[in-house]
């Protein structure tokens, strides 16, 4: 492990998030610790501490529960995985092989992000159709009755 390393509540304290949380993400594969001190305490790297901003971004930004956080979370350290072999110079029929499945890894996460845009696009409209109703009942109980 080279570079700066931080502990756990320095990484906690840079991304807003309880010494806890981590452990917890932890627990659930989403993220591990670069390495360990001398005394074992964990010590992660700035790819670590980005991994738990990636997570709190796909939580909070993209809403996003977090079994299907580890599915993403996997699924771009396959892509990862993939790009370094790639780069690393393989044959022709490997090259065809991890091109196929970055492909589909991709389809599989557009496939997530898109059907999230469904839900809330169908949550908006819902809220433009409460909104034309509010807007026509104010206008019917607040327009001057005729009295003859």
């Amino acid at each position: 492990m080279t570079g700066e390393t931080y502990r756990i509540g320095q990484v906690a304290e840079r991304v807003g998030v309880t010494t806890r949380t981590i452990r917890y993400y932890e627990e659930l594969g989403l993220v591990s610790p670069s390495g360990h001190s001398p005394g074992g305490a964990r010590r992660y790297s700035e790819e670590d501490v980005a991994g738990v901003r990636r997570i709190r971004e796909l939580q909070e930004l993209m809403g996003f529960d977090l079994q299907t956080i580890r599915r993403i979370v996997l699924a771009e350290r396959r892509l990862q995985e993939l790009r370094e072999q790639y780069r690393a110079g393989v044959d022709e029929a490997r090259r065809q092989e991890i091109l196929r499945e970055a492909i589909a890894i991709n389809d599989e996460l557009r496939g997530e992000v898109r059907d999230k845009l469904d839900r809330i696009q169908a949550f908006l409209e819902e809220l433009n159709a409460k909104a034309v109703r509010y807007r026509r009942f104010l206008r019917v109980t607040s327009s001057p009755r005729s009295t003859a």
